[in-house]
């Protein structure tokens, strides 16, 4: 879940700002207070990135990990057509979009 400091950030960079709870104290005297509106639009705007990337995070989740990766390199022949056919199955398992 995207939140308010998340926004604030992609909005603000480098602006100063206290967030406590949802409460912001703005301290910033050269760049300016994002509207709630603004912020909102953001929050949104950040989660749909997140949630538009969601088989990429499964996909490095269930793909082997780089020692599986190099022994299969290094040995070849079936261990390589083995592994090949692991990603081809991740990735047929966790779609983009």
């Amino acid at each position: 879940m995207t939140d308010k400091a998340a926004a604030l950030q992609a909005l603000t960079p480098a602006a100063q700002w206290v967030l406590r709870g949802d409460e912001l104290e703005w301290l910033d005297e050269v760049q300016t207070q994002p509207t709630d509106s603004a912020i909102a639009a953001k929050i949104v705007e950040l989660q749909a990135a997140h949630d538009a990337l969601a088989y990429a995070r499964s996909r490095e989740a269930a793909y082997p990990n780089l020692q599986d990766c190099i022994h299969a390199l290094l040995d070849g022949g079936d261990t390589l057509t083995d592994l090949q056919a692991l990603r081809t199955a991740v990735k047929a398992a966790n779609p983009k979009g």
